[in-house]
C-alpha cells in the first residue's frame, strides 16, 4: 500500500468520524494504554469490568508494578489471555 493510498484512506475516516470514541472507561492516559492491551481479544464491556475494580487499587506504573504479575492476573482473571496480558502490562510498566 503506497502512502498516498493510506492517507487517502485516512482522510475518508476523518471525514467520517472527525471524534472517534471509544467505550474504554479511562482517566489518564495511562489507564487508556492499560485498557489498551487489555482490550485485545476482548470486549470493553469485559475490560471495564476488570479496571473499575483495579484502578481504583493501582493505576499507575507504580502501582500495578507493586501489586506483579500474580495479583495483576487475579485483578484481571475474567479477561481472556489474562496472563499473558500481565506479563506485557507489567513489563509496560517496568519500561514507564
Amino acid at each position: 500500500m503506497t502512502r498516498q493510498r493510506r492517507r487517502a484512506i485516512f482522510a475518508r475516516l476523518r471525514q467520517a468520524n472527525p471524534e472517534p470514541t471509544t467505550e474504554l472507561e479511562y482517566s489518564s492516559p495511562f489507564e487508556l494504554l492499560v485498557a489498551v492491551i487489555l482490550s485485545a481479544q476482548a470486549t470493553d464491556k469485559s475490560v471495564n469490568a476488570a479496571t473499575r475494580k483495579l484502578y481504583p487499587l493501582a493505576n499507575t506504573p507504580a502501582g500495578i508494578l507493586a501489586l506483579g504479575v500474580g495479583g495483576l492476573s487475579g485483578h484481571i482473571r475474567t479477561i481472556g489471555l489474562f496472563n499473558s496480558k500481565a506479563k506485557h502490562i507489567i513489563e509496560t510498566c517496568r519500561m514507564l
